[in-house]
């Protein structure tokens, strides 16, 4: 029978390619009139030197087009894949019908829509599959010894999964908010000027010590400074602008802070448009000339 299978393919199939190997390939495996097979991916691989990729892609093709089935609840040897060429069992049940044969078991015109004789294939190593304890997880068989051709579901394509989604859709949880907990809100943009210094951020002041060390008038100070100096920036999320204001603060020098320069303050002091130097040495030219007790 699979003679009769390799003329089909040769002088029906519309396959090309790999594709046509597969068939071909298929075709002598063919057991009887039904036109059933069986083959494994990696058999199939090494018997038309392609790729598996290729393979399985001529498989899809092949499905897609009608002229191959995967009868899904049978299993072949080694637990390889059970196929069925339909158009050819349709065929070789026509001319069956057209030479008048006599047997037990008239295959009828129609031969590819009925279900399988399961019984006539056991001898090949054709058997049912055996029905795993959770067959949720695996295609519910037709029935006990049916052998019914089943066609292998194409894969739908949805196109763009997210299309549903707003643009602003909920933001990564990783996003930190300005009092340090997760929120989407922490994405959102405002200029410096809408920007509210938040609890934590007070609370942040306190316990840094920068409240008592700069007062309430240097720290209001301070947040006017950092303001002015960014009223030019871009709208920005309020984590960044609580964590540049902190960093601001924590630079800010007190109010009132002794200069480092003037010592002790025992240095008389320098004048306006006098620069150190010559306050230096006005001072000296004064001790100079001031009267020691002596003369």
């Amino acid at each position: 029978m699979s003679r009769d299978a390799r003329e089909w393919v040769w002088d029906h199939s519309s396959s090309r390619g790999a594709a046509r190997l597969i068939m071909l390939s298929l075709a002598d495996r063919v057991v009887d009139e039904q036109c059933v097979c069986w083959a494994s991916l990696n058999s199939l691989v090494k018997r038309t030197g392609a790729s598996k990729s290729t393979v399985q892609q001529a498989l899809d093709r092949l499905l897609d087009a009608g002229e191959l089935d995967e009868v899904v609840d049978l299993t072949g040897p080694q637990r390889s894949t059970v196929y069925r060429l339909p158009l050819a069992a349709q065929a070789a049940a026509q001319a069956a019908n057209e030479q008048g044969t006599d047997s037990d078991e008239p295959a009828p015109v129609a031969g590819a829509d009925l279900p399988l004789r399961v019984s006539a294939l056991q001898r090949y190593g054709i058997r049912p599959r055996e029905v795993p304890e959770s067959p949720a997880k695996y295609r519910t068989p037709a029935g006990p010894g049916t052998g019914t051709p089943h066609r292998k579901p194409v894969h739908r394509r949805t196109g763009d999964r997210y299309r549903a989604v707003p643009v602003s859709g909920t933001q990564n949880g990783s996003e930190p908010k300005v009092n340090g907990k997760y929120s989407s809100d922490a994405a959102a943009v405002t200029t410096v000027d809408d920007w509210v210094v938040d609890a934590a951020t007070h609370t942040w002041a306190t316990q840094q010590g920068h409240r008592d060390r700069l007062g309430e008038q240097g720290l209001a100070a301070a947040d006017a400074k950092w303001r002015a100096h960014r009223a030019e920036w871009e709208p920005r999320p309020a984590a960044f602008w609580a964590a540049d204001w902190r960093s601001w603060i924590a630079r800010e020098h007190a109010p009132h802070r002794p200069n480092i320069h003037t010592g002790s303050g025992t240095n008389p002091a320098v004048k306006g448009g006098m620069t150190r130097a010559d306050a230096h040495t006005a001072a000296l030219l004064a001790a100079i000339d001031a009267p020691t007790g002596s003369e």
